[in-house]
Order: structure tokens, then sequence, then C-alpha cells
């Protein structure tokens, strides 16, 4: 099987289902409840619509658990962000096998390249390269320097020379135009100097754009994730605890409705500058999507963990929050929380999913608390 779209994964997939090929909509007709509406739908709405769309069927079809791992690997599916998951599940699908959570985990973990580590590789190695030709550039530039000051006292000296004969006067005048030449090209390797320098800042602020959430100016997922693998190898190094934990606005949804959009962000940004107010070295705080935050923490205990995150839920919800639009109260702000202690486990993946199931069971037993990961069962 050579075919490797994602028409697979909305034809072949689900007629192998029973489910029959998936219909979209066009954008000049959408349907919404049966209905056609009088006015074209806006192309991003509908790119967002229809995504929301594949991702859903793509969990119904294979009868997938909701969950921040299945929502992620959906979302790289259709796309495109990780074209060798997509050929894997192309393939699984011909072979007629079933597609499921541990065998998605597996196929993640071995076979695929998150986009935010291969964006990362290859600003480090041009930055290599970069760093590399400066220096090349600057000693280029000091030889030529200093090559010119010795060139031009020579060239004087043979200028002086009056009876050198006709020889020592031809090699004066292709000394100095050799001189002339240097001169240029040492003001073209100043100017690439001050160009690499320039590009050097712009990477570093490329690449700092690129981590950045810019409704909460908190690091994103994939800037998270980076971090995660660093601070996973060097923990388990240094024999050091690592705490992660996911932590989740309740009932944000009902904010939106009631306040607005623009309330929900300024709620999100509320949250967002609570739990950054414990960053530090050792604690890293990220927005992982929506209104979920998740955090990091190295050499604390699952005690101090719980402790000082649980003094940052107790924080928010004592807190006060008014709608600056319509003066009217946002009520009581809280949110839950799940943690682990992520060496307790085989795996980052089984830690940060023991994490979430945490944040699952502070969510339905009553929000606005933080509850800890059971560790594994030995066996």
């Amino acid at each position: 099987m050579t075919v490797h779209d994602t028409s697979l994964l909305r034809g072949g997939l689900f007629r192998w289902l029973g489910l029959g090929a998936v219909e979209h909509a066009t954008p000049e007709e959408p349907e919404i409840d049966g209905q056609s509406p009088a006015a074209p739908m806006d192309p991003r709405d509908f790119r967002r619509r229809q995504l929301l769309t594949d991702i859903a069927s793509f969990l119904i079809a294979h009868r997938l658990e909701i969950s921040n791992f299945t929502l992620a690997t959906a979302n790289d599916l259709f796309t495109g962000v990780n074209p060798a998951l997509e050929r894997l599940i192309a393939q699984r699908v011909d072979e007629r096998q079933a597609v499921t959570v541990d065998w998605l985990e597996d196929v993640v973990n071995s076979h695929s390249i998150d986009g935010s580590e291969q964006f990362a590789a290859l600003v480090l190695k041009l930055e290599s390269a970069i760093t590399e030709f400066a220096s090349t550039a600057s000693a280029a530039r000091s030889a030529t320097s200093d090559y010119n000051v010795a060139l031009e006292t020579h060239v004087g000296d043979l200028g002086t020379v009056g009876d050198a004969g006709s020889v020592i006067l031809e090699l004066a005048a292709l000394a100095r135009d050799m001189l002339v030449r240097t001169r240029e090209v040492e003001r073209e390797l100043i100017r690439s100097e001050r160009e690499t320098r320039a590009l050097q800042k712009s990477l570093a602020d490329a690449r700092h754009e690129a981590e950045i959430d810019h409704l909460t100016g908190l690091p994103n997922r994939r800037a998270f994730e980076m971090v995660l693998k660093q601070e996973y190898d060097a923990s388990a190094e240094a024999h050091e605890p690592l705490c992660v934990a996911f932590c989740d606005i309740d009932n944000f949804k009902r904010i939106n409705d009631i306040h607005g959009h623009e309330a929900g962000d300024r709620v999100l940004r509320a949250v967002a500058r609570s739990l950054a107010a414990i960053s530090d070295d050792r604690c890293h705080v990220a927005r992982h999507g929506g209104e979920e935050f998740v955090v990091l923490l190295r050499n604390h205990s699952i005690e101090e963990a719980f402790s000082l995150l649980d003094d940052a839920r107790e924080a928010m919800a004592e807190r006060r929050l008014v709608n600056r639009a319509t003066d009217v109260p946002f009520g009581r702000i809280t949110f839950s929380a799940g943690i682990a202690e992520m060496h307790a486990f085989g795996a980052p993946r089984e830690a940060l999913r023991a994490a979430d199931e945490a944040l699952y069971r502070a969510k339905s037993s009553g929000r606005n608390m933080v509850v800890v990961a059971d560790p594994p069962v030995a066996t």
C-alpha cells in the first residue's frame, strides 16, 4: 500500500469500520444541523470545523478514549504535523489491524519524531554553522587586516627604490592592486560579521516566539515537551525526584458562555499568572492547550509538589475577579489538578497519563482540588 494521504483515513478507514465514507460540506455550502446558511462560511471556520469533525470521527471509528494524548495524536495526524504516523496508520488500516491507544503510544514513542524536536535540531544546527562562520570571518578579517598593514609598508618601500628597475616597479603596481582588493575583502568580511550577528539574533527571537503562548506569555506545549525531556534525563542522572501536574480551570465553558471569550481570555491570563508565580529554575509552568496548564517540578518530592500546587490553587480560589467590561463578578475562579511523580512510573508518557487521570478524578470528585496519582503496583 503506497497511499499515504488522509483520504485513506477519511475513506477506506471508515468503510472498513462499516461507517461509510465521510462526507464533508464545502466552504460555500456548509451544513449546520441539517440547514444550509444563507451566507458562505468563513474558510477559517470551515477548516476548523472540518478538523474537529475529522478528529472526532477518527476517535469514534477506532473507539479510542478521549484524552490529551489521543486528541493531540489525532490533531497531528490530520494537520500533517507527523507524516510518519500518518503512513503507519494508513498501513495498519490497510492490513485490517486495530488502531489502539497502546499501539499509538508505541508508534509515537518508537517511530515518530516530534515537530518541535525537528525544528529545535534544525535551529541548533543552523546556529552552530552561523557561529562557526562568524568565528572564521572574524579570524579572516583579523588576518587580512594584519596582512594589509604589512603589505602597505612593503609597497611603500618598493615605491621608493628609484633604480630597482621595471620589474620591481611592476611588482609594486601589482602589490598596490592587491592591497586595494584585500581592503575590499576586509570591508566585505566586516559586513558579513554584522549580518551574521543580526541573523543570530533573529534566530534566537524566532525560536523564542515559536515557544511562547502569546495569550498567557507562558511557554507553550511544544516548548514544555523539550524541557520535559531535558529535565527527565537530568533528574534521572542526578537521582532527583521529578513531579508533573496537569491543571485545568473549572467550569471554563460557563465563564465563556456567560461573559464572552474576551473575558475568558482574561481569566486564562489570571490563572497563568497565579501558576507562574511558583515557577523558577526548578519549576516550569506552560500552557498545555485550551484551559489546561502543565507544571514540572524538579527536585521536589511528591508531598512538596502537592503543597506548592495546592497553595497556588487556594490563592486563586480566594481571589474575587470582576469582568471589567460589565462590572459583573466572575464568581469564584478555581482550578483542579492531578499530579504524579515521574520516576515512579516506567516511562514519561505513563506518568503523564497518570497525572491526567488524577486530574479527571479531581474534576469528578467536586473540582477545586489537587489529586495525587497512585503509583503503579509492583508486580
